[in-house]
């Protein structure tokens, strides 16, 4: 069940990205796979799941401008 919820979740936010930064679906998936921010979005233990798209999304955003 958690695996269905992390990769619905995965998907709400690659599609948020791919609106945001004006590119297509495959690279939002790309980029959210290779980040700091996925790695923490796996780990139950980061408490990052619990956290709303938007959210997660600002994190996502924050990490790709350092």
């Amino acid at each position: 069940m958690r695996d269905q919820v992390l990769w619905r979740k995965t998907g709400r936010i690659a599609a948020l990205l791919a609106e945001r930064l004006d590119i297509s679906a495959e690279r939002a998936l790309d980029i959210l796979y290779n980040s700091r921010t996925y790695a923490l979005l796996e780990n139950p233990d980061s408490g990052l799941q619990l956290q709303s798209d938007d959210y997660i999304l600002n994190d996502l955003l924050r990490e790709l401008e350092m």
